[in-house]
């Protein structure tokens, strides 16, 4: 049976978000024992890699002088501090709590537009946004016995990765996003070859770590390439709360793989932050078609 473009976007997004929830399983599996500067590095020169020779396969490449755009530059550091917070946090932490405290990307996104890139936003969001921040709180608890420090690495890795997505709205259309993801993942593999040493520094990978480490970079291009093509199906806003399959897929493998099982805090919180993020989400498609019928509405005579 055929599917409509809206759930092929659906199956796109939902495929997406498992290859980057296994991905980060599996590198938490692996700072059990190697530090997160050298999985940075290994695995990005693995990732850089295989988006190099699929964007010289779709003629995606661009010259280096690119680098020289503002925003282009800001979305790198924005991609580099998220990458490098959030394997320090993962390190630390459950794996869904680390999910549930990122699900607030898209409140922090939207906050992010209003503030710096002057988009609307009316009161009603600005309501779902403080609700779900305030589900992130829950889920860090600061000041009670679990607070854990490194969930807020995870909010750093939320503000990084909301300055990276902002920034990817002021890039000339015209930059292919394979190229984009090309010189993102060497500039984490850079940042990780920095970081191995002050972390640690480096130590013997056997066949199995290497496999693990290319395995998750493989996991990592199909995450890159899954939610680009969803975003070319169907109805933004039926494919975007499908993002949210990312939690349901950490619960799970936090549960089987490490044994890591959520307390009422992460719960509580979790559903507040998603269910935030999902109100914004429907407000978003209120607010769409309201532009179109208040364009086609007649007009009367005064």
């Amino acid at each position: 049976m055929a599917l409509s473009s809206n759930l092929r976007g659906a199956l796109f997004m939902s495929l997406s978000m498992a290859g980057f929830t296994f991905n980060d399983s599996i590198v938490k599996l692996l700072t059990d024992h190697i530090n997160v500067g050298q999985v940075m590095f290994l695995r990005g020169v693995v990732a850089t890699l295989l988006i190099y020779l699929l964007a010289r396969q779709r003629r995606a490449l661009r010259p280096i002088r690119v680098l020289a755009d503002r925003w282009v530059g800001l979305r790198v550091v924005g991609e580099v501090g998220g990458t490098l917070t959030f394997l320090i946090g993962l390190s630390h932490i459950p794996l869904a709590n680390a999910s549930a405290i990122l699900q607030a990307l898209p409140l922090a996104v939207t906050m992010g537009a209003a503030v710096f890139l002057s988009e609307p936003v009316g009161w009603r969001r600005w309501g779902a946004i403080l609700a779900g921040f305030a589900g992130v709180l829950i889920i860090v608890r600061p000041g009670l016995d679990g607070f854990s420090p490194y969930a807020l690495m995870i909010v750093g890795t939320v503000l990084f990765a909301a300055a990276r997505d902002l920034a990817t709205r002021k890039i000339n259309a015209a930059i292919p996003s394979l190229f984009l993801s090309t010189i993102t993942a060497a500039a984490v593999a850079v940042a990780g070859l920095f970081m191995t040493w002050p972390m640690g520094g480096w130590r013997p990978v056997s066949a199995a770590d290497f496999g693990l480490i290319s395995l998750a970079a493989c996991l990592l291009l199909v995450g890159y390439q899954f939610i680009i093509m969803s975003m070319r199906e169907g109805e933004i806003s039926f494919i975007a709360p499908f993002r949210y399959t990312s939690f349901i897929w950490a619960l799970l493998l936090g549960m089987v793989v490490f044994g890591e099982y959520p307390d009422a805090y992460m719960i509580t919180g979790g559903v507040i932050v998603i269910g935030s993020g999902l109100y914004t989400l429907y407000r978003e498609r209120v607010r769409g078609t309201a532009k179109p019928a208040a364009r086609s509405a007649p007009r009367h005579s005064p």
